[in-house]
């Protein structure tokens, strides 16, 4: 694929150029690893590297023309050098330009927020597919064409990559596309350019904070996102969150809401709820639904009111979502032959682990134990460690510290920053077991028939991260074998 470099800079604000725009682009990088001949590379300063400290090292590589905030000090006769404001939204409109404005052409939905988003922007790809369109998935855990899965490495795609997958999405003949968008992926421009059909704004709470620094920050990334949506998208955020209304004060899009503890325009009630499933009273209608958890009920009714502002059938939309099930890694439920009920979840914030115990506290009939594995990653906020311990002694009968992913550090000092957390009185119900597999095991062996066991943290990671090195790892498989054992 190539593309004239004047067509690729549409819209990109230059503030200075040198050399001619009339040339063939073959490839867009801002990575100086992958430039080739007749690159365009864009120098991004990104959290640990500057870009344009490699822009003679890509010319010397093939590039062709440069995308910079600032000159060097040599410009090289036949190279191309645009001057722009910042990098990284130029970045994405250029990827925009390169791919023929893939977003265009779809009806493309964003979900941000802290927790929620993979779950919503599953639930409304199964949704959509069920109802008969060809549909796109941007997620955490995978990247869907229709039914064909590409492997996902980031919450939200970077710019080139972003539009790349778009476009094979237009080709594919995709109606609609459900994106994650992450406050990193905000913040870094890489939505920039990007035509969105409207936004979803599930709920924002302690995370990141080891990258935005404060929450202010961090609730600031995400508004960002409501306010570049046009005119004509909508703009839905859950009424019950008390930064639901922040996300809407200035945006131009329609605004929309959706609540269960106060009036909005889309609302629901639990009028029964079990570990098989809950019934729901949506929009004067009753449906049954195999999720669990009142955190579900906020999820579906997010991907209802979406699909009812996509002008889909209401009763047939009601209908597909009573067959959705679970997300991979989301209260997986499973139990074994003798009556213990496991949960896996992704819960790794202080709230979404909150939310999971709390569904499992409203369930059990507190004749069972609740026996708690929870670990947190390393190199990541230290700040929500001890809560993470706190809330897990809260809820649960008997708690087991473990790893989760600890990178860089060191195993034993995340559960030691952990353990801060443990109040005098939850002394006696903690252990600590540094290896995850053992920890599960441990788990298992100390309960018996009706307790429940919930394995959080990690939910649909295949892997286990321990000094930048990935080992295959699987909550769920692990429990399943000491179940069937």
């Amino acid at each position: 694929m190539n593309k004239l470099l004047k067509d690729v800079l549409y819209k990109t604000g230059i503030e200075e150029l040198v050399g001619n725009t009339n040339i063939a682009i073959d490839k867009i990088c801002f990575d100086s690893r992958e430039v080739e001949d007749t690159s365009l590379f864009v120098a991004v300063v990104g959290t640990t590297v500057d870009g344009h400290q490699y822009i003679n090292q890509t010319i010397e590589k093939g590039a062709v023309a440069i995308v910079c905030e600032q000159f060097p000090e040599q410009l090289h006769d036949g190279i191309t050098y645009v001057k722009v404001k910042d990098s990284a939204a130029a970045l994405g409109i250029i990827a925009a330009n390169f791919y023929d404005n893939p977003s265009n052409e779809l009806k493309l939905v964003g979900i941000t927020g802290t927790n929620g988003k993979t779950t919503t922007a599953t639930l409304l790809h199964e949704l959509f597919m069920q109802l008969g369109y060809q549909v796109g998935l941007l997620s955490t855990v995978v990247n869907k064409i229709g039914n064909e899965a590409i492997p996902s490495t980031h919450t939200t795609p970077n710019a080139v990559e972003l539009n790349k997958l778009l476009r094979k999405m237009v080709e594919a003949g995709c109606d609609y596309c459900f994106m994650e968008v992450s406050s990193h992926a905000i913040h870094q421009h890489r939505i920039t350019g990007v035509a969105f059909s409207g936004a979803v704004f599930t709920n924002i709470t302690h995370d990141h904070l080891d990258y935005h620094k404060t929450f202010d920050e961090y609730i600031k990334a995400k508004k960002m996102f409501f306010d570049m949506l046009p005119e004509n998208a909508f703009a839905l955020v859950n009424k019950d969150d008390k930064n639901g209304m922040v996300m809407l004060q200035n945006t131009k899009a329609k605004p929309y809401t959706f609540a269960l503890k106060s009036a909005a325009d889309f609302t629901a009630r639990i009028l029964e709820s079990g570990f098989s499933g809950m019934m729901l009273h949506i929009d004067k209608n009753e449906v049954w639904t195999k999720l669990i958890g009142g955190f579900n009920v906020y999820n579906l009714l997010s991907i209802y009111a979406v699909a009812v502002l996509l002008e889909q059938d209401k009763l047939n939309t009601l209908t597909a979502i009573s067959n959705l099930n679970a997300v991979e890694g989301r209260f997986q439920y499973i139990k074994s032959q003798d009556n213990i009920s496991g949960i896996v979840d992704y819960a790794h914030t202080p709230d979404a682990l909150k939310n999971v115990l709390g569904t499992i506290s409203e369930i059990r009939t507190n004749n069972e134990t609740v026996i708690t594995v929870v670990g947190c990653g390393g190199d990541r906020d230290k700040a929500k460690r001890p809560l993470m311990a706190q809330i897990a002694c809260e809820y649960s009968n008997k708690v087991i510290l473990t790893s989760d992913n600890p990178r860089s550090e060191n195993p034993e000092q995340i559960i030691n920053d952990m353990k801060a957390g443990v109040e005098p009185q939850h002394y006696k119900k903690v252990l600590s077991i540094t290896n995850r597999e053992e920890a599960i095991k441990t788990a298992c062996m100390l309960a018996e028939s009706n307790d429940i066991i919930l394995v959080a943290g990690k939910g649909h990671e295949k892997y286990q991260e321990i000094n930048g090195e990935k080992f295959p790892f699987d909550d769920l498989e692990i429990l399943k074998k000491q179940f069937s054992q």
